[in-house]
């Protein structure tokens, strides 16, 4: 418990008291946004704003973290790890595409294959790890079974062999690519992206947390409450402690890209905070419960699909006046920082139905 607060005080710390010091260097190397010509009229006057914002969050996650471990003399965990790895990993990706886009002035940085094929790669070097070095107990990071709030037994990729494992490596790749691309998605207002992610990320807290009381492998579990306890690593508490270290530099790095931003978190952390969710989710075993936990993000990329469906169908024809969602708002006449209000509460709903749904299914057994 003391490295989970550690580490959160010095994620917050960090990204509130240094981001200002981050800006003038981003300003310095002239890491600006460059605005895309045909978006809102609104967005223009953010042409030049320090953006790559997302190193910050990812250093300050980082150094929490592994900062809450040093003090409290306990060592790091392979699913936390996993999580940091990942979100390193997808940050490396947005960070080429961020840096291209600054160095060439143009709103177009890698192509949308070559952004996907780092992320695949990046994901399929997590998954493998993820269900390679059980513990003492024969449980590994991650599980080859598809999860809701716990493993499907008969959803076991790896009852097929060599196949399921391929199968396992896809799914995951699903899971991180689509989460870490909609988090990329929803990054369009000041603040958006960021404060719908502490409430997706804070929530894993809570989960990770209760799955360590509850855990099977717990000596101090009550022997009452056996039956319903959670077959995952006895790492979880640490799981809490590297998302509590993830939210806290969210919390810190919001103060500065709220509106007016006066930086951006580029695709450098949308893609880095994206892909933690996914982590989290995963090695909680809580995948599918995915889709609540991160439901507006889902709801925001469905905007765009949807627009493109119904363009294409129609020949030209439009659903929303702007894609995604919060765009179509904003040509709606709503302040952009309703807009970001209203989906916050919005994203607090379905992060509240998620949790609830996941303290519900171990109260029903």
């Amino acid at each position: 418990m003391r490295a989970l607060l550690l580490s959160g005080a010095f994620s917050l710390a960090f990204t509130l008291l240094l981001t200002p010091l981050f800006i003038r260097l981003f300003r310095r190397l002239e890491w600006g946004q460059f605005i895309r010509d045909d978006g809102p009229q609104t967005h223009h006057t953010k042409r030049g704003t320090p953006t790559m914002g997302g190193i910050i969050v990812i250093l300050g996650s980082v150094l929490g973290y592994f900062f809450g471990h040093l003090v409290d003399q306990t060592a790091p965990t392979q699913s936390a790890m996993l999580v940091l790895l990942l979100m390193v990993g997808l940050g490396l990706v947005g960070f080429i595409d961020d840096f291209m886009k600054v160095r060439n002035q143009r709103s177009l940085g890698l192509t949308g294959w070559a952004k996907v094929v780092g992320q695949v790669i990046v994901a399929s070097v997590f998954a493998i790890l993820a269900i390679s070095y059980p513990n003492a107990q024969g449980e590994t990071a991650a599980s080859t079974m598809i999860s809701g709030v716990r493993d499907i037994e008969a959803l076991d990729f790896a009852a097929l062999g060599a196949v399921g494992i391929v199968l396992f490596v896809i799914w995951i790749n699903v899971i991180v690519v689509s989460t870490s691309n909609a988090v990329n998605v929803a990054d369009g207002l000041d603040g958006l992206a960021t404060g719908s992610a502490i409430l997706a990320v804070a929530s894993y807290i809570i989960i990770a947390f209760w799955q360590f009381n509850q855990n099977c492998y717990n000596p101090n579990l009550d022997p009452e409450l056996e039956y319903k306890c959670y077959e995952v690593r006895a790492d979880s508490l640490d799981v809490a402690i590297v998302s509590a270290a993830i939210a806290a530099a969210l919390i810190g790095f919001l103060w500065w890209n709220t509106s007016p931003a006066q930086v951006f978190m580029g695709d450098t952390g949308s893609l880095a905070i994206g892909g933690a969710i996914a982590g989290l989710a995963i090695v909680t075993r809580t995948e599918l419960l995915l889709v609540l936990i991160g439901g507006l993000f889902l709801i925001v990329t469905g905007s765009v699909i949807v627009q493109r469906v119904y363009f294409k169908l129609t020949r030209g024809k439009r659903i929303f006046l702007m894609s995604p969602l919060h765009h179509h708002f904003e040509l709606k006449g709503w302040a952009e920082v309703t807009v970001v209000v209203r989906f916050w509460l919005i994203a607090g709903l379905f992060v509240a139905v998620g949790v609830g749904l996941f303290y519900l299914e171990w109260v029903s057994q």
